[in-house]
């Protein structure tokens, strides 16, 4: 019998979002010396990327307020990238002006979550990232895109993969090639992933996809796979599962980064993120925060810790 294997690609790359999207969703106040001291841990861990924040409105995410001071305390860290999202101009001036070399632009696949998450239809918020390109492209600093509900809306339901076409080559007009596809609804399946990364890449062939996957409905670490088969291999995720959108009803957390990478590893995609030290670190966002967002490893350990062989005669009949 001929052996078939599944082809994948032989690394990913992770890129750490509990400090931005986990943190946001937490009512209780992080102190901002705990927040700097979780994203220590997770440089520690050998996670080279980390999207430390959001240089939002204090009214609209309180818990982000002190974006500045988090992001100046962590400068040291010369080996991590670090990357803020931003929703507007206000917000890109802070963030540059705090020492960020990359944005992430903020826009949404329907009008509904766009004038929940914005107060702007997708065609108006999208020209208001102008201003914001223009100025990271006079200040030397990265911009990449991202598209929120891009594999169903909580509003709208399905969105049609023309629309993600649509937005795609106005992004590209603007010069940005570096696009996050987000199932922030956790609606996604893996034959969707699939297909649509698939006529993505077809269309935008110059492009950079990657994955931010919310683990709604269990599904975010096949939609995963279904990525990697398309030769996907940037991910969001967010250690000890935290996160969520506001601004999107019943949202769960990320996909929680000792979760992919313990999978990954299994399955021969390195990430050179140490497990045992994320591990640690998962355990110290719980024990900070009070709680995980559904973290399979906190639970059940990783597939090498070993138990006990059970003592005494096994008695059959």
């Amino acid at each position: 019998m001929t052996e078939s294997k599944m082809l994948l690609p032989k690394k990913a790359t992770i890129w750490e979002v509990c400090p931005r999207d986990g943190f946001q969703m937490e009512e209780e106040w992080i102190p901002t010396e705990d927040k700097i001291r979780l994203i220590r841990l997770f440089a520690n861990t050998g996670i080279k990327n980390i999207e430390v924040t959001s240089f939002v409105h204090p009214r609209a995410i309180p818990q982000l307020k002190d974006a500045e001071e988090v992001v100046k305390s962590v400068q040291d860290l010369t080996d991590v990238k670090f990357r803020a999202l931003i929703p507007n101009l206000k917000g890109a001036e802070r963030a540059i002006g705090s020492g960020i070399k990359k944005l992430k632009l903020l826009l949404s696949a329907t009008d509904s979550h766009s004038l929940s998450n914005s107060n702007a239809t997708v065609k108006d918020a999208q020209a208001k990232l102008l201003p914001i390109v223009e100025l990271a492209n006079k200040s030397n600093v990265e911009v990449s895109g991202s598209i929120a509900v891009a594999f169903g809306c909580p509003f709208e339901g399905k969105v049609p993969v023309e629309r993600i076409l649509t937005i795609l080559e106005d992004y590209r007009k603007m010069g940005i090639t570096e696009i996050s596809l987000a199932d922030t609804s956790g609606t996604g399946d893996p034959k969707l992933i699939y297909d649509v990364l698939g006529l993505v890449k077809q269309e935008f062939p110059e492009f950079t996809f990657s994955m931010h996957l919310h683990n709604t409905r269990g599904m975010a670490f096949a939609n995963a796979v279904a990525a990697l088969q398309q030769n996907v291999t940037i991910f969001d995720s967010s250690t000890a599962g935290l996160g969520g959108c506001p601004y999107a009803p019943n949202a769960a957390g990320n996909i929680a980064s000792e979760d992919i990478v313990h999978a990954f590893h299994e399955m021969g995609v390195e990430t050179g993120i140490d497990l045992d030290k994320l591990l640690e670190a998962a355990k110290e966002v719980k024990n900070t925060i009070g709680h995980d967002g559904g973290s399979f490893l906190l639970k059940a350990g990783p597939n090498s810790q070993l138990h006990c062989k059970p003592k005494g005669q096994i008695k059959l009949g």
